[in-house]
């Protein structure tokens, strides 16, 4: 059978066609940002004390700061503490006034925020003194709905096709997204996360193998790095979003209805052809490619389709097919190590915006306006340098930020935050080099199991770094200095992989390497007569072969 490449040289490597398709794929990572970290814009920490109101049952006229100042203890500072109270008692007024309390106790009736405050998270639900790490917990419990959806959508894509799991996906972002803007307990919330976070994650890993099996060799960079420049944007409109309505559950569905609007995708968005193809499904390939190839204005000749045969035995092969082979195994230990560092630092620097001393909302619109560049100089990078070379520096890069963040003092925000920004920069361009690389290296037919597994990875590193967050109150540097150091080692390891530049996608298992794009030169046949009639056919001849 002809190499597939083949039919994507002859309809066009990035025509009109391919760029409608990157897109479709692109508007639903506008969104992505806000799912992601839009979180961290609904807790922000506001003045708090403990409600103390048991008190006006004995003094109804006492004024709010002589209530304060009979009911909460004070701290080393002279303000009054957020999280304890003088435990209540059955006096009178005047013996409370001529005696005090000494008694402390935790909040036991909830606390009064700032009457101005429009409702948050924080407020809503009280994520304040013993309960506040409940939201690291949430983040994790998304970053966990990530994990999941990596272990479901990838091998599901990759057996009942790349088209019905994007919808899918579609369809529960904008369902569940929309819902928590509804719930009534942060349980509940954290539950709807849950179910975005895995939609999210289908959603990313089926856009790379849609972008990368439908476009040429030398265009793969191009169509998955544009799409992800549109995540950059949609950080950005984050920053403005988030600034702009403080009402967290306004929020969540002006960041979340907007998918719904993507309906009309059930009728436009096309399957991969290579898929169909190796799932033996040839007549439906050749007319996907028919009606590709005149968008783009081309002709496949009729004798290029002809040679798209069914196979006997349609191919197949399952998660185990990536340990099996040793070429495989290597490469998905290897990614899956590379996927793990690039979401850790990236995380790590995302969910720190609150604490790097400048304004969380300018340090974001600075956070996503650095990753446009990064983004969209990986087409460049990756063309000049080759995807090993890439992927390896900009690993060691971002880790080395970290590490350096680790010895700058507390009063310094400033340079942590440009250290943290070239931090962000090379961390975001190091992860989507990992898409394009990884997309690469594996196969088509286990290509978003294995994608899908060094999602996992990535997820798994999500999941924990709101908790590494945790371990600061031991010592500030001790987060930073884990999110530095794994990306170093996750950078040494990538330069025992095989360089994927200017190599065509392998399909099959077999193939130990990725093999060279050839392109196929298309020669005029002579003219010949029959019957009266002229015919003239085009043969395809590998220039390799001349």
């Amino acid at each position: 059978m002809t190499e597939f490449g083949d039919f994507i040289s002859a309809l066009g490597e990035f025509g009109l066609y391919q760029k409608l398709l990157v897109l479709l794929l692109s508007l639903p990572l506008l969104l992505n940002p806000f799912q992601m970290i839009g979180q961290v814009f609904m807790v922000v920490d506001v003045p708090h004390h403990c409600d103390t109101s048991w008190i006006r049952a004995v003094g109804p006229n006492l004024t709010e700061e002589e209530q304060l100042n009979l009911t909460l203890p004070r701290d080393v500072d002279g303000a009054y503490e957020q999280c304890s109270m003088y435990s209540p008692v059955d006096w009178d007024l005047g013996s409370i006034v001529a005696y005090g309390l000494n008694a402390t106790e935790k909040c036991s009736s909830g606390w009064v925020y700032p009457s101005a405050q429009p409702p948050s998270l924080l407020t809503e639900f009280d994520l304040v003194c013993d309960r506040k790490d409940l939201n690291d917990i949430s983040q994790s419990i998304y970053m966990a709905g990530l994990l999941l959806g990596s272990m479901m959508f990838g091998p599901l894509s990759d057996r009942i096709g790349r088209r019905p799991v994007f919808l899918i996906c579609l369809v529960f972002q904008g369902l569940f997204g929309v819902g928590i803007a509804f719930v009534p307990h942060f349980y509940v919330y954290m539950a709807f996360r849950c179910v975005v976070g895995a939609s999210v994650s289908g959603t990313l890993i089926t856009t790379l193998a849609l972008a990368t099996e439908w476009v040429g060799v030398s265009s793969r960079p191009k169509a998955v790095l544009i799409s992800h420049c549109c995540f950059a944007i949609g950080q950005m409109i984050l920053a403005g979003l988030s600034y702009g309505i403080r009402n967290w559950r306004l929020l969540e569905i002006a960041g979340s209805a907007p998918v719904c609007a993507l309906f009309f995708y059930f009728w436009v968005l096309p399957e991969s052809a290579r898929w169909l193809v190796t799932k033996g499904r040839t007549e439906e390939a050749k007319k996907v490619l028919q009606k590709a190839a005149s968008i783009n204005k081309r002709t496949i000749p009729p004798g290029l389709l002809e040679q798209l045969k069914p196979e006997t035995q349609p191919k197949s092969a399952s998660i185990l097919d990536l340990f099996r082979k040793k070429h495989l195994w290597k490469v998905t230990l290897i990614m899956s190590c590379t996927w793990f560092a690039d979401s850790l630092v990236y995380y790590g620097l995302s969910l720190n915006v609150t604490s790097f001393g400048l304004d969380i909302y300018l340090t974001q619109l600075a956070f996503g306006a650095v990753e446009l560049p990064a983004r969209f100089s990986c087409i460049f990078l990756l063309q000049w340098f080759g995807r090993k070379k890439t992927q390896a520096v900009l690993l060691l890069l971002s880790g080395l930020m970290c590490l350096i963040i680790t010895g700058i003092p507390e009063d310094q925000p400033m340079v942590t935050t440009v250290l943290a920004i070239i931090g962000k920069f090379t961390a975001t361009a190091s992860f989507s080099t990992s898409y394009v690389y990884s997309a690469e290296l594996f196969p088509t037919v286990v290509r978003q199991t294995g994608v899908g597994l060094c999602s996992m990875s990535a997820r798994v590193a999500g999941i924990i770094a709101p908790l590494i967050r945790l371990l600061g109150q031991y010592h500030r540097a001790i987060p930073m200095a884990i999110f530095g150091s794994a990306p170093v080692v996750g950078g040494l390891l990538c330069f025992l992989l095989p360089e994927t530049r200017g190599t065509d996608l392998v399909d099959s298992t077999g193939a130990a390497t990725p093999q060279i794009s050839r392109k196929p030169e298309i020669l005029p046949k002579r003219d010949t007569t029959e019957d009266g009639v002229d015919l003239e056919k085009d043969i395809y001849k590998d220039s390799d072969s001349n």
